[in-house]
């Protein structure tokens, strides 16, 4: 049987529909609430290589801290920073199988790694 782990937020519809897709393709995943065990710096950096996305892809935009703490100019290391300080800004859900790291955005991205 296949493994997985999704960087989890239950509020989230397409997190939800995420971790569906995960048990309908029969597979009982690692589920990590990120909000309460956030990634630190350095996993969010491999985490967003290994999804092969840039880091920017990776930000919520529109989370209020994004524009409180003026990201849209920002360079990659302010934003992992940002992310790391603030996880809420962490775009989801994330998933890692074996077959690889995916944003789960469309939902339907995750189907090449499960």
């Amino acid at each position: 049987m296949s493994t997985a782990t999704i960087l989890h937020n239950p509020r989230c519809s397409t997190s939800r529909k995420a971790l569906q897709r995960i048990r309908d393709a029969g597979i009982e995943p690692t589920v990590i609430r990120y909000l309460d065990a956030p990634p630190c710096r350095a996993e969010l950096v491999e985490l967003i290589a290994a999804a092969g996305i840039p880091v920017r892809q990776a930000v919520r935009r529109r989370e209020s801290v994004y524009a409180e703490l003026g990201l849209a100019d920002a360079d990659d290391d302010a934003l992992l920073d940002a992310m790391a300080d603030h996880p809420i800004l962490i775009e989801r859900p994330f998933v890692i199988t074996e077959n690889g790291t995916r944003l789960a955005r469309p939902v339907e991205a995750i189907d090449e790694i499960l």
